[in-house]
């Protein structure tokens, strides 16, 4: 029975050696806590941790054995390694971008087993970058330290991921630097400085475990992100114009997003939010969310005449509104998602960055009407041009965006760059009950943060919240509730040294260290990695 035994868990050795098994679970485990870093959890120390145990995943390919007689090194092996940066996905995407499933199965009402399959396909697609990168990581800068070389590649893909196939810029792990002692490094370099420093530290840490790295290091490098973030804290980047504070008020709704292009439910919801601004008495900037109001643009002057009318004279409205594209067209109607002012400003702002599925259907002539996912209320939405202007509202420049445009960094810096205030409404309803709304909280934030910019957040039912320009919360609303938040903002003057030269800084630092460390792979060939 003991000889048994043994020959069964040396099988078992072998075929987990053989295969990378061991390898594939510790990079799934890795990826599964990353998100753990972010908004509800906010570990951003897990970063370091999870970089570590992926390193440590890697590693177990760079060993040479010898299978059935014969010598194998998978040191150079793009397959081998693409998939343990495939699995480190698998865990990754899986947890942080779950709530995809809430999105598929509870407003596109696709039944559990499809919408588990097409979240998987979603997760899994999403996985293939990570696995293009860690292929390439051990590809091409095998044996080189990965100390360098690993977080440049980490950020270049994240830059990738902004835009490849209209871009999905979520879960960068520098958005979990916002609520950290260190979040001063954001108005720096970005959210991409704050995924280069995270990612660097733990490639530091995992060659201190490897006993490649002194302990003295590793604390002077601990040292000097804390430090420095403490240094950078003390720096006004940008500071409150003469203008005075002005009151703002953001409604909460909570319309059910089942219900809310329903006809028969339209007069109920217009209702609601010229009801709820009817308790606003001070005379400032009021925010309703996006797509507030379930009525075309060109059919709603005489709502918001009322509505103006029972507001403090001097209010301005900000307020998402759907605005017919092709009015006098025969063809298929197409909309804009569009924010617009009323009363005390002007201005009609129609979105840019949409939502793939969500506001419009990718080859949509082959996909349109196959299931109820592809055919959602209000899906024929078009982008708008790049070149609109800002809203005016209180005589501020305000930089609109429209829910998704605000996780995009170099989007909102060039809006931000003129803008006295930024403005984003959203509506959230599609997450439900998951993370997903505090995800896309915690990155206006970092936007804040980065530009030095009051950020305006209302949202249909949460979290609607007035962040300041250092990225924090001064006030928020209880999701799933009728709210509104009340406070007081400041126009900001001057620009952070990220809103002044964007990703583009770290970017090239990144793209250097691989050039560099290019060169030193070719010269040094014998080096070993780990």
């Amino acid at each position: 029975m003991a000889l048994n035994n043994k020959f069964r868990s040396s099988a078992i050795q072998k075929l987990s050696t053989q295969h990378g098994l061991h390898r594939y679970l510790l990079a799934t485990l890795a990826g599964w806590l990353l998100p753990l870093s972010f908004a509800p959890y906010n570990y951003w120390l897990i970063t370091p941790v999870a970089i570590t145990l992926l390193l440590l995943a890697i590693r177990g390919g760079h060993q040479k054995r010898t299978l059935n007689g014969k010598a194998s090194d998978d040191a150079h092996s793009f397959k081998s390694n693409a998939y343990v940066g495939w699995f480190f996905g698998l865990g990754f995407f899986g947890n942080g971008a779950s709530w995809v499933y809430i999105s598929i199965h509870d407003f596109g009402y696709t039944g559990i087993p499809l919408a588990l399959i097409l979240t998987t396909l979603f997760v899994m697609g999403l996985a293939l970058l990570p696995a293009l990168q860690i292929g390439l990581f051990q590809r091409m800068f095998y044996p080189v330290s990965p100390v360098w070389s690993f977080p440049a590649l980490w950020v270049l893909f994240e830059w990738l991921r902004s835009w490849l196939l209209t871009g999905f810029p979520w879960l960068y792990v520098g958005n979990s630097l916002v609520d950290s002692p260190i979040s001063a490094w954001l108005p720096v370099g970005g959210v991409y400085l704050g995924s280069f420093l995270l990612v660097m530290t733990g490639s530091l840490l995992f060659q201190l475990i490897q006993k490649k790295l002194k302990l003295r290091t590793f604390i002077a490098w601990f040292v000097f992100i804390f430090a420095g973030g403490h240094l950078l804290n003390s720096i006004q980047w940008t500071l409150p114009s003469t203008h005075g504070p002005i009151d703002v008020a953001l409604v909460q709704g909570n319309v059910d997003q089942n219900e809310k292009w329903q006809s028969k439910h339209r007069q109920r919801f217009l209702q609601l939010y010229h009801n709820l601004s009817l308790d606003i008495q001070s005379s400032g900037l009021v925010i309703w969310p996006e797509t507030a109001v379930p009525l075309l643009y060109r059919y709603s002057d005489s709502y918001f005449d009322s509505v103006m009318a029972d507001l403090p004279k001097g209010t301005a409205l900000i307020t998402g509104i759907p605005q017919q594209a092709n009015p006098d067209s025969d063809q298929q109607p197409q909309f804009y998602n569009s924010i617009m002012v009323k009363g005390a400003g002007e201005g009609l702002y129609q979105k840019q960055k949409l939502v793939p599925f969500g506001e419009y259907v990718p080859l949509e002539s082959f996909l349109r009407g196959a299931i109820s996912f592809f055919n959602l209320p209000m899906s024929n939405f078009i982008a708008g041009s790049e070149d609109q202007p800002l809203l005016i509202a209180k005589g501020l420049k305000i930089a609109p965006f429209i829910c998704y445009e605000v996780v995009y960094p170099e989007f909102v810096r060039q809006q931000a760059k003129e803008s006295d205030l930024m403005v984003t409404i959203s509506n959230d309803s599609w997450f439900g009950h998951s993370v997903g709304p505090l995800q896309h909280l915690q990155m206006a934030q970092v936007r804040a943060a980065e530009n030095g910019r009051y950020m305006l957040r209302g949202t249909n039912n949460g979290v609607t919240a007035i962040i300041d320009p250092k990225g924090r919360i001064q006030v928020s609303a209880p999701q799933f509730e009728e709210a509104i938040v009340r406070g007081e903002v400041h126009a900001m003057l001057g620009h952070t040294l990220f809103t002044k030269l964007g990703s583009t800084p770290i970017l090239m630092l990144c793209a250097l260290v691989l050039g560099i460390q290019l060169i030193q792979r070719r010269r040094q060939p014998k080096l070993q990695l780990f």
